[in-house]
């Protein structure tokens, strides 16, 4: 081989040598658009896909929702423009708080018919006693906080539990009538029917969608200590509802599964006003539309219930009545007692099913 052959070997050499950066370039950026990662937007979309099948109804998103943790779905609902709300009013003038109301799920029944027929009688005694003379909305709002407390992990699992929660103790009653005797009077009839039927409904999967997930009311003219540690949502005839602050209140938080396995209640026991708490001085009564108390002092009220005017003595139906200012200051000073060491719990008698005790206060961490 001549001197020239190798001149020329050695320029090819030297040209190829010259253009293999740019040809690794060029590959780099090819395997590179070959391999990049994939836009989470695009990821996320063949997610929810998959989860959906390409149904986008109301039906695809609850699958979506069913697959997110509370804290996913908390954030989701952060950015919903649908729960967005801006600063309302209640009734009374007071502002709620902005974007507190969240929406409540139907409460599914699952038990046996002997557990929907106690699980009627203890949802619509709430009704009853707690909210008799309650617009409609009202009565609905407390079977709602009901049926919220079965499925929030801080409370029982079932509406007779949910009731009767906390009535063995001298103040832990979670619902007054439970433990001031109001059970040992008579319902009114016409009144009793009203309530039966807003808790047949919610017991059907209505949904008092006004309260939300609320947990807590109280009537307008207390002020209870624990209303600074929830957030308001309602406010409802003279109840004023809220719901647990945070991940609490969200409505991915309520996860408990009712399953059934209602308690039995001895009435008899809870009839009698435990120590330290004012008999309520509810009255049945011949006739359902016009009932007074003993002595004819009941203070008379009209009140107009599905269009339809009743003439009732207030304190025959639930035992609300309004207030005088001392008894005021003393419901307050009873509420603050729940902040007392709990006293203890009386032995139930043979028959009577256990139901274990949280007092009303902050959701387990």
């Amino acid at each position: 081989m001549t001197l020239a052959h190798w001149k020329m070997i050695w320029t090819a050499l030297k040209r190829s040598a010259a253009a293999l950066p740019a040809a690794g370039a060029v590959l780099g950026v090819a395997m590179a658009a070959g391999s990049s990662v994939r836009p989470d937007a695009d990821r996320t979309a063949e997610a929810v896909a998959r989860i959906t099948g390409g149904d986008m109804s109301a039906q695809g998103l609850d699958a979506v929702k069913g697959r997110l943790t509370p804290s996913q779905l908390a954030l989701a609902q952060r950015h919903d423009p649908s729960l967005l709300q801006p600063a309302a009013y209640s009734t009374d003038g007071a502002i709620l708080a902005t974007g507190a109301l969240r929406p409540a799920r139907s409460f599914v029944f699952k038990g046996s018919a002997e557990d929907r027929r106690r699980a009627l009688r203890c949802l619509t005694q709430a009704v009853y006693f707690e909210a008799a003379l309650e617009p409609d909305a009202g009565q609905a709002g407390v079977a709602q906080v009901v049926l919220n407390r079965v499925r929030d992990p801080n409370y029982a699992n079932t509406i007779c539990g949910v009731v009767f929660e906390g009535a063995e103790r001298t103040t832990g009653c979670q619902f007054s009538f439970t433990c001031d005797g109001s059970l040992s009077q008579a319902p009114v009839a016409w009144a009793w029917e009203r309530a039966r039927k807003v808790a047949e409904k919610a017991l059907n999967g209505a949904v008092a969608q006004q309260v939300g997930t609320a947990t807590h009311y109280h009537a307008d003219y207390v002020n209870p200590w624990w209303s600074p540690s929830v957030a308001r949502v309602n406010k409802i005839g003279v109840h004023v509802f809220y719901r647990w602050k945070g991940l609490y209140g969200e409505t991915a938080a309520f996860r408990t599964v009712y399953k059934g396995h209602e308690p039995v209640i001895d009435e008899a026991r809870f009839s009698r006003p435990r120590p330290g708490v004012q008999p309520g001085q509810a009255t049945g009564g011949a006739d359902p539309d016009t009932v007074a108390a003993p002595g004819g002092d009941a203070p008379i009220k009209t009140v107009e219930i599905n269009g339809q005017q009743r003439v009732v003595g207030v304190v025959s139906l639930g035992g609300r009545r309004l207030p005088t200012q001392e008894e005021v200051v003393a419901i307050n000073a009873r509420l603050r007692t729940l902040e007392q060491p709990a006293a203890a719990v009386a032995v139930a008698p043979e028959g009577v099913a256990d139901m274990p005790v949280e007092e009303i206060g902050r959701p387990a961490s």
